[in-house]
């Protein structure tokens, strides 16, 4: 038979055991909600710039978005809509109008982008190029993907190429800065446009479009969290 002393021994053990467990689990607990508060402070401060970003841009180009043939999206993003002002058929050289729009534009996007209100939660400035899911010769799928994926790229390179290069206090000021967050992706046709609610029937004009597209920090912030969390 064991002793009493024994018996509390093992006692002892099993409470100090389950003491441990209780302040890991109070310790997880603490984490998981330190974590939730973080992303509902990060998310706030997100949606805060988000509609701040917004309501500026919308500001400053309300007026020239008609003429543009243009929107801005509640995503904050510029969406130039009229393909026969933007490039040729199939082609990734930028015509003069859109140049023109160019010049006008894109000074005007920079000095908002570039003011202390946001240059220091800018994560990137995205050119896109979309194109539609068709080619006009007769060619394969595979074809057809590689050849719109290639002009998308070539289109969206060439846009970023031009609007570096404009001559302008605001660009030239900014060129270290966009060095480091201007890109350009070419999309092909993998966010098509469609006439019909259920997405059945591909808008071909504008599927054919160029994109300005903002990316905040708060964003790569929420992602760090959550895969901290996991």
């Amino acid at each position: 038979m064991k002793s009493n002393n024994e018996w509390m021994s093992i006692s002892d053990m099993m409470s100090g055991l389950m003491l441990i467990f209780m302040f890991i689990a109070i310790s997880f607990m603490i984490q998981v909600q330190s974590d939730k508060d973080k992303m509902k402070e990060i998310a706030i401060t997100y949606n805060k710039d988000k509609q701040e970003l917004n309501s500026d841009l919308h500001s400053e180009f309300d007026e020239d978005l008609i003429k543009w043939k243009a929107v801005i999206t509640r995503d904050n993003s510029i969406v130039f809509n009229s393909p026969s002002v933007l490039f040729g058929i199939g082609k990734s050289r930028i015509k003069r109008q859109f140049k023109n729009i160019l010049n006008d534009f894109f000074p005007r996007y920079i000095n908002i982008l570039y003011s202390k209100k946001y240059k220091n939660e800018i994560e990137e400035i995205r050119i896109e190029g979309h194109t539609s899911k068709s080619w006009k010769n007769s060619l394969s799928q595979d074809e057809i993907y590689l050849k719109n994926m290639q002009l998308s790229q070539y289109r969206a390179n060439h846009v970023l190429s031009y609007c570096y290069q404009i001559n302008n206090p605001i660009i030239n000021l900014s060129k270290k800065w966009l060095e480091q967050h201007f890109r350009a992706n070419g999309m092909a046709f993998a966010k098509l446009k469609y006439l019909d609610k259920k997405r059945t029937i591909p808008d071909n004009i504008k599927s054919r479009r160029v994109e300005f597209k903002v990316e905040m920090k708060t964003e790569e912030k929420i992602y760090k969290i959550l895969k901290a969390s996991e």
